[in-house]
């Protein structure tokens, strides 16, 4: 799924209004964001910095498709919103994902799609991940871009 600006059915409460600046990556995140930095330079385009705050905006979202077992975009209006606000961005995207083993099966699907293809080699200038795991150890990815 690519970014969606369809209304939400159930709503995301926005849990943090001021910037976060902490975040502890584990692997996966770690794998992801490199793999998508390699693509980025692989096809000409600049590398993006990793922003704490997006990934903790990203975690969120996970944290809210886990509870509800649900893959979507819903809340995205409000992470972008925050993440004009607290960081000043210009522009926002996200990709999300769930259930790929490998982080770099999970960045091929995403370039295999059009849409999250097109995020990820958006005109941005910042990201953030997560990958999350529910309680059958089924991953679920949340990447938000950013143009700052």
């Amino acid at each position: 799924m690519s970014c969606s600006k369809d209304s939400p059915e159930v709503t995301e409460t926005n849990t943090t209004a001021g910037l976060v600046t902490n975040y502890t990556y584990n692997n996966d995140e770690l794998e992801v964001m490199q793999l998508i930095n390699n693509y980025r330079l692989s096809i000409g385009l600049r590398k993006l910095e990793i922003v704490n705050h997006i990934s903790y905006k990203s975690a969120e979202h996970d944290l809210y498709m886990i509870a509800n077992n649900v893959v979507n975009h819903n809340g995205f209006e409000d992470r972008s919103e925050n993440i004009v606000s607290v960081l000043g961005a210009s522009k926002v995207g996200e990709n999300v994902a769930y259930n790929y083993k490998t982080s770099a099966d999970v960045v091929k699907g995403w370039l295999e799609s059009p849409g999250h293809k097109e995020n990820i080699e958006g005109d941005y200038t910042h990201f953030g991940i997560a990958v999350k795991l529910d309680s059958n150890g089924r991953k679920y990815y949340t990447n938000i871009f950013a143009k700052i």
